[in-house]
This record gives structure tokens, sequence and C-alpha cells, in this order.
């Protein structure tokens, strides 16, 4: 079943007086349960076209449809509690409120989306996670790995149909960077959930369903 399709993306940006084209006529499907990669080098278009697919930006041209609705057509007051609901997000810079507590951080979406249930969900995912004894840490103090696992917590606290993870292993050394992998995979598995993630990691691409690669913002080949 497909639960994503993205057909004939186009995105430029400007610079100056000349147009850059970033994405080139993708069109990629993304069935339900799938862990797909989206791999290439830096600067090929694979953060864009995760960053479109997730609609946190919009394409110049084509459509993303997903669960039925072309999210690039919604307004922003539509898709922000659709993005909320449906998908989870893993990034590699971590983006925590510096403010807020662990528990907090992962609470956060739950409580946007008006789950009374927030605090004991976010409670249950960080003592599986390991960090049951650091929910009222700040970011600040917590390791790279452990903001990261407090990452995929928020990530997965409304039970999102797809997560999309942008090179979320990218700022971990490679023993955290696999516990980090195995658990969103862990997750995926259980939950049934997709996992779409962006890595450069030919060892990452190695594990997912399928493997598509951009170079010079087109969709080249695909591995199963």
């Amino acid at each position: 079943m497909t639960v994503l399709s993205a057909r004939g993306l186009h995105k430029y940006y400007r610079v100056d007086h000349r147009r850059i084209t970033v994405l080139n006529d993708v069109s990629l499907t993304v069935g339900g349960g799938e862990f797909l990669v989206i791999a290439g080098l830096s600067g090929s278009g694979k953060t864009t076209l995760l960053s479109i697919l997730s609609g946190l930006d919009r394409p110049d041209s084509g459509s993303v449809v997903i669960q039925d609705v072309d999210i690039t057509h919604l307004s922003e007051d539509r898709l922000a509690p659709f993005r909320n609901r449906v998908f989870g997000f893993v990034f590699q810079a971590f983006h925590l409120v510096p403010s807020l507590t662990a528990l907090e951080n992962v609470m956060f979406p739950a409580e946007l989306d008006g789950r009374p249930s927030a605090r004991q969900e976010a409670r249950e995912l960080l003592e599986r996670v390991g960090l049951g004894e650091r929910q009222d840490n700040l970011p600040h103090q917590l390791s790279g790995g452990e903001k990261q696992r407090v990452a995929i917590c928020r990530a997965l606290v409304n039970r999102p149909q797809i997560v999309f993870a942008d090179e979320p292993t990218g700022n971990l050394d490679s023993r955290n960077g696999g516990l980090i992998l195995d658990l969103l995979l862990e997750f995926q598995r259980e939950r049934r959930s997709t996992l779409v993630l962006v890595t450069h990691n030919a060892h990452i691409a190695a594990r997912a369903d399928r493997t598509v690669t951009m170079i010079d913002g087109c969709l080249q080949a695909e591995e199963a």
C-alpha cells in the first residue's frame, strides 16, 4: 500500500540573477511500513527532497499526496496540524527546545495535538530508550546520543504514520550512531510505520528496504 506519492517535483532558488535548480522533475512512491533511504552527496538535493515530502517546504511545481491529501496545496493552518499528527521528525542537529526538559520536549507534539495522555506517553518512551532518570534534565545537560534519543521519542510520541529522519546519526560517533539507527528500526518494525531517512552513509543505506539516490537534483537509481 502506498502511503506517500510525489509527482514531478521541481524546486529552484535564486542567487543574484541566476536560477539554481535543486530538484528536477523528481517522482517517488513510498510504501506503508517501508524503510526508504534517500542517499547522495552533499548538495545533491536529498535534504530539500525530504523537506518537501514532509511538508516543511513547498515545491515550485509538482505534488505530494499523503492519505489522499495533496499537502502541497494545504494552507499552513491546515498543514501544521496534519504534519504534527501524521509525521514524526528526527534531525541531525536534534532541534530540542533548550528551555524545556527532556520530558517536556517529548510531550510537546502530543500537547499540540491535545492528547491528555501526553505526559504519561512521553515518560514511557523515555523509559524505553533508557532515559527515565534524565527526564528532568535540560538539553545542555545531555550528551549528543541522549539528545538524539530524546528527539526520537519526540518524533514517536504521536504514533506517526511516517517518520522522516535527516542524517540522524551525522553528529554522533559510530557507537551512538549505531544505537540510534537500531532504535529507529526497532520502533519502525514494532509500530509498522514508514521510515524515510536521508544519509550519505553506505552502512545505513545497506540496512534499508530500498535506496534511492539523488545526483544533481535528479533521482537516479533504486536498489532493493
